[in-house]
C-alpha cells in the first residue's frame, strides 16, 4: 500500500491535504534529473537566471489570495496578517540585487605573466528541507540564491504545509524555470536520509529541530556533502534602564506571541532591569489580555491555534511544570482554549533557569520574564542556553548595546527591534542552533564553492 503524507488542519483536526510519497527509485530518479539539468542551467547567463527566479517570485505573489487562507488551514496563522509575500519578495529581491557582485570573480592579479582569480561555482544539486512555521519565507531563503547561483534545487517541504512546495514549483515553472531545475517532492524521512547518504545532493539546507539536524548530519556522514543547519532557538530580550519602555514591551511581546509563538527567532525569555520590571510586566499582561484567540479564517482573530495539538501540549506541559515549581501565570485561561491546538497565550514570572520553560525551546505563545540587576547578570542569563540565534537589546546607548552584544553567544544582535530577518545580513546561529549562514553575500558563498585559476601566459 502506498504511504501518504497527511496535513492535519489545526482549525478542526480534519485532513486538509494528502499526498503519496515517492518510492526510493522514484526519488532517485528525481535527483538524477536534477543533476542532468544542472550544467545547462548553470551555463545560462546570470541575468537570465535572476530574471526567471524573480518572475517565479512574482507568480507566487499572484497566488496570494489563495495562499493566505490555505496557510490558515495548514498551520493556523490568522488571515488578517496577509500571508508571507512581503518578506518572501524582500528576501528574493535582495539576493537578486546582490548576485552580480556576490558571484563575481575575485581578481588577484592580471599582469604580463599571470592571470590569477577565484571563481564561485555552484555546488550542483541542492536539497532544501523547509519548515512549516514560515513555509514560504524560509524556503525562499535558499531556493532563490541557490537557483540564481546556478544550482538545481529539490525542495522537500514539511508535511504540515504540504501544499507550499507544490505552489512554489507551479509558480516557478509557470515563469519559465524548467521543471527539472526546480522540483518539489514528497518523501519520508528514511528516503530523504537514503538520498543524502547516496550522494544524490551536493549541498543540503535544513531548517527544523535539533533532532532533525542531527539526522541530516548522520545521513551525510562520510559523504563530504555540505550541510547548512538552522535548528532550535530560545531567543532572549534584555531591557535596560534607559529603554523606551512602551516600544520594548510592544515589540518583545509581539515577538513572543506572533504566529502563536511559532517563530524561529521568536522571543522566548525576557530579562528586565529592576527599575522597569513591574511596569514591563503590567504592560505585557495588558497586551496579551487584549488578544482574540480563535479560528484563523475569522478576520477578528489575532492569535490562531498552534499548528498541531502535540505542539500545544508540549507548551502546556512546560507551563504546568513551571507553575508547579513556583512560577506565576498572569493570563487566565481564554474561553476558546480547547485543550487542543487552541492555546491560551501565557506570561510567566517567578521563573528560573531550572525550569524547562526557560531552557528548552517552547515554540509557542509563552514567555518567561525575569528581573536582573545589571548587564553582567543579564549577559550570564542570556548565555545560559544551549541555543544561539538572536538576542534583542533595548537601550538608547548604541555603544553599550555593542559592548553587551559582543559578549552574547548568538548569531544576530538586535538593538531596539526583534524577530526580523534582514536579507542583507547573514542569517546564522551558534551552539545547538546550528551552523552555516543564509542570505547576504555569505549565503551565496555557502551555496557555491571556490575554484581557483592560476593561468600563466605564454610569451
Amino acid at each position: 500500500m502506498t504511504k501518504t503524507l497527511k496535513c492535519i488542519s489545526p482549525i478542526d483536526g480534519s485532513v486538509f491535504a494528502e499526498r503519496p510519497v515517492l518510492s526510493v527509485p522514484e526519488a532517485e530518479a528525481v535527483a538524477r534529473t536534477a543533476r542532468s539539468a544542472q550544467p545547462a542551467w548553470a551555463a545560462r547567463p546570470l541575468q537570465d537566471r535572476i530574471d526567471l527566479v524573480m518572475a517565479g517570485v512574482a507568480a507566487v505573489g499572484a497566488m496570494n489570495d489563495e495562499i493566505v487562507p490555505e496557510l490558515a488551514h495548514q498551520m493556523g496563522r490568522p488571515i488578517r496578517y496577509g500571508g508571507e509575500f512581503g518578506g518572501f519578495n524582500e528576501r528574493a529581491s535582495h539576493m537578486a540585487e546582490i548576485a552580480q557582485g556576490a558571484l563575481a570573480n575575485i581578481e588577484v592579479s592580471n599582469d604580463g605573466d599571470f592571470h590569477r582569480y577565484i571563481r564561485r561555482v555552484p555546488h550542483g544539486v541542492v536539497l532544501v528541507v523547509a519548515p512549516w512555521n514560515y513555509p514560504y519565507m524560509t524556503a525562499i531563503n535558499t531556493v532563490a540564491p541557490a537557483l540564481i547561483a546556478g544550482n538545481t534545487v529539490v525542495l522537500k517541504h514539511s508535511t504540515q504545509t504540504l501544499l507550499v512546495g507544490e505552489r512554489m514549483a507551479a509558480a516557478f515553472h509557470q515563469a519559465g524555470i524548467p521543471k527539472e531545475v526546480f522540483q518539489s517532492i514528497f518523501v519520508d524521512h528514511d528516503t530523504t536520509s537514503h538520498l543524502i547518504g547516496n550522494r544524490s545532493f551536493d549541498f543540503v539546507n535544513f531548517t527544523g529541530s535539533v533532532g532533525g539536524g542531527q539526522a541530516m548530519e548522520r545521513a551525510a556522514a562520510g559523504t563530504f556533502t555540505g550541510v547548512g543547519l538552522e535548528l532550535g532557538g530560545k531567543d532572549p530580550g534584555y531591557v535596560m534602564e534607559d529603554a523606551d519602555l512602551d516600544a520594548a514591551v510592544d515589540t518583545l511581546i509581539d515577538g513572543a506571541m506572533f504566529n502563536s509563538g511559532q517563530c524561529c527567532c521568536g522571543i522566548e525569555r525576557i530579562y528586565v532591569v529592576e527599575a522597569l520590571y513591574d511596569q514591563f510586566v503590567e504592560k505585557a499582561v495588558a497586551i496579551v489580555n487584549g488578544y482574540k484567540l480563535g479560528n484563523p479564517l475569522d478576520p477578528d482573530t489575532t492569535i490562531g491555534p498552534m499548528a498541531h495539538t502535540r505542539f500545544a501540549n508540549e507548551v502546556r506541559g512546560q507551563i504546568a511544570e513551571a507553575i508547579s515549581d513556583g512560577a506565576k501565570a498572569h493570563i487566565a485561561s481564554f474561553t476558546e482554549d480547547d485543550g487542543g491546538a487552541y492555546l491560551t497565550p501565557q506570561i510567566l514570572t517567578n521563573v528560573t533557569h531550572d525550569m524547562r520553560v526557560m531552557r528548552e525551546e517552547s515554540f509557542g505563545p509563552v514567555v518567561g520574564i525575569m528581573k536582573v540587576k545589571d548587564d553582567a547578570e543579564a549577559i550570564a542569563l542570556m548565555n545560559d542556553s544551549e541555543f544561539g540565534l538572536t538576542a534583542s537589546l533595548w537601550t538608547k546607548d548604541i555603544e553599550r548595546a555593542q559592548r553587551v552584544g559582543d559578549q552574547i553567544e548568538t548569531g544576530t544582535v538586535f538593538m531596539n527591534r526583534a524577530d526580523y530577518l534582514d536579507p542583507a545580513l547573514c542569517w546564522t546561529g551558534c551552539k545547538n542552533t546550528g551552523r552555516g549562514g543564509g542570505l547576504s553575500v555569505i549565503g551565496y558563498h555557502n551555496l557555491t564553492r571556490p575554484k581557483s585559476y592560476h593561468l600563466k601566459k605564454a610569451h
